[in-house]
């Protein structure tokens, strides 16, 4: 019996659709520039196809149109797809019927066949060639960024989460450690999309990457290659930090020299592909990582991190100017301190402002909410959700003109205790509820007398 090498037929039936994609391309490069009615119809074609390899070679050439519009093209692109390939009302209605009348599951699942928009097949298809997955992330990556409030477009974004939420499911994620033997490719990448502090240099990087306490770890996807979907930066350490600059300034193991590294400081956590926005990665990651470093490092005895408070600054000039009746008259005069740009280096004006701000941070992150019971900061709405706890408030954690411009410096530890991280994610996902320290706490409490969530006309 002949044995078929199936890695050999996939990579001939590659190069195949590959050089017909090539070939297609050159011809429309003779001819007038793509529109979006070209991929309209392009997509047509891929739609009726009903061979393997043809399909791939149309879904790649489909790709490629795409790839060549401008911007108000590809938005005029989604907006065709959210009309002309949705669902079909009348086959819904007629399944519906056939339901009604059976009640079996032969036809509630005609019913569910019906309810699917006409998108999600070609989607699937779209994802057919080598690299259309990652060009699928990149594609809904300009969605976002052109729809607006347009409800027709958010029904094609929740059509692009609905798939991404079965392609990037936990069990296809690949989690590998970032170090200095990682292929600079994917150490460019790394510099590339980090997105709570900036990584200034490859010496810098290598600081982060090669000291023996410091760890690097990211999850990646087989279907999108060498891109990195999510990482985390660690640093190892006697206890809990409460400062960035300590970790990012160090030129050697300073850490080390303190006592045992009994304490993991999650101090960066990036996304890297904004095409996978509330496609959840980062609970995985932490928690994958947090076994990764038990196995490797048994002394290890706490899991926190050192986290920005993104928002905080915005909120609190808002509060100010606002409604600044909310504020007591001393906090308010003192805040009025933060409009001085060297504040940050007069220690007179830094033993002011830390009292007020510690606590005004613990209201911010535990009792300021959006809508209903969701933290308005989106760093504390993750962890939180989680299952951390809101452990310390750290004036001036972050000195970095960042730090300062968007958290007055302000940022918190959140820690993560294996044993109550089910019990609080279930508190927090059914009411609301926000474990915190004691010493959050007492912040809070303080903070009550400086601000009034109904002050009186």
């Amino acid at each position: 019996m002949a044995i078929v090498n199936v890695g050999f037929l996939q990579d001939l039936l590659h190069t195949i659709t590959q050089r017909d994609s090539r070939a297609m391309r050159r011809a429309r490069q003779r001819g007038l520039p793509d529109s979006a009615a070209d991929l309209i119809d392009a997509c047509r074609t891929l739609m009726d196809s009903d061979g393997e390899a043809s399909s791939i070679a149309l879904a790649q050439r489909a790709l490629d149109i795409y790839k060549s519009l401008a911007t108000d093209e590809k938005k005029a692109f989604f907006q065709s797809l959210a009309r002309d390939f949705s669902a079909d009302r009348v086959a819904i209605e007629q399944a519906y019927g056939a339901w009604q009348s059976h009640h079996d599951e032969a036809t509630l699942g005609q019913l569910f066949a019906a309810c699917e928009p006409a998108r999600q097949e070609l989607l699937r298809r779209l994802n057919l060639p080598a690299g259309g997955t990652l060009e699928l992330v990149r594609m809904r990556q300009t969605l976002l960024e052109v729809m607006g409030d347009d409800p027709e477009l958010r029904a094609v974004d929740a059509d692009f989460q609905h798939l991404f939420g079965s392609w990037f499911n936990r069990g296809f994620l690949v989690l590998r450690r970032i170090d200095w033997q990682t292929p600079a490719a994917i150490l460019e990448k790394i510099i590339a999309y980090e997105a709570v502090h900036a990584i200034s240099d490859w010496q810098d990087l290598r600081r982060r990457l090669d000291q023996r306490d410091r760890r690097c770890f990211a999850f990646f996807h087989p279907a999108t290659g060498d891109e990195p979907l999510i990482f985390v930066e660690v640093a190892l350490e006697p206890a809990i930090p409460e400062r960035v600059q300590a970790i990012l300034d160090e030129d050697t193991d300073g850490a080390a020299d303190d006592g045992p590294l009994t304490t993991a400081a999650f101090y960066g956590i990036s996304n890297c592909q904004r095409g996978l926005r509330g496609i959840s990665f980062g609970n995985f990651l932490i928690k994958q990582v947090v076994t990764e470093l038990s196995r490797e490092l048994p002394d290890l005895r706490q899991f926190v991190t050192l986290s920005p408070m993104p928002g905080f600054r915005r909120w609190l000039d808002e509060l100010r100017r606002a409604e600044p009746a909310r504020l007591d008259a001393e906090t308010l005069a003192t805040l009025d301190r933060l409009d001085d740009p060297d504040w940050v280096d007069d220690p007179s004006t830094q033993e002011t402002l830390a009292g007020p701000l510690r606590g005004l941070a613990a209201h911010y992150l535990g009792v300021a909410k959006r809508r209903g019971n969701t933290p308005l900061d989106p760093v504390a709405n993750f962890h939180l959700g989680n299952g951390a706890r809101l452990e310390r408030i750290n004036f001036l954690g972050d000195r970095s003109a960042k730090g300062l411009e968007t958290a007055a410096g302000m940022m918190v530890n959140y820690l993560y205790v294996p044993d109550e991280i089910e019990r609080n994610h279930e508190r927090f996902t059914a009411d609301g509820h926000i474990t915190q320290s004691s010493n959050v706490r007492d912040l809070s409490r303080r903070a009550r007398k400086m601000i009034q969530e109904n002050p009186a006309p």
